[in-house]
């Protein structure tokens, strides 16, 4: 896995203040898709369980989503788009660190959509979190 080709646009997880703050860094960038990994962190965790908060899930499927959707542009950095759906699904709760994959499910001329996958290692396995996906306006001739 590499970011190979994408270190501009891994960068801007880190120049971002949300994104800095949540700690989440890129594992595998390519055209149409992208793995990201969020170490867990109590300052995430829900008051009750423990587990990750479901806010936080959401918002690395919706970012993930972006990022994926941004590979599919000329210049991904510099990339005009905005979520019109965003679903998550829970399936188990999350007490380790989070791995969200997501892929382009379609890039067209000005609608994207992709699937996610989060998983996380549960009773000693790497199992899945959450599902979602996302829907974007994408603004191709905006730049």
């Amino acid at each position: 896995m590499s970011t190979e080709g994408y270190e501009p646009l891994a960068a801007q997880l880190s120049d971002h203040g949300l994104l800095s703050w949540l700690d989440l860094s890129a594992v595998d960038i390519e055209r149409g898709r992208v793995v990201f990994e969020l170490p867990f962190d109590e300052k995430f965790a829900n008051i009750a369980s423990g587990s990750v908060h479901g806010g936080v899930t959401a918002t690395i499927i919706d970012t993930a989503s972006g990022f994926a959707l941004r590979t599919t542009f000329e210049n991904p950095t510099d990339v005009a788009l905005t979520t019109t759906d965003l679903n998550t699904r829970y399936v188990r709760p999350a007490t380790d660190d989070v791995r969200v994959e997501a892929e382009v499910v379609r890039a067209g001329s000005s609608m994207g959509v992709t699937e996610c996958e989060v998983t996380s290692v549960h009773e000693g396995e790497r199992k899945v979190v959450a599902t979602g996906g996302t829907t974007y306006r994408l603004f191709r001739d905006a730049n």
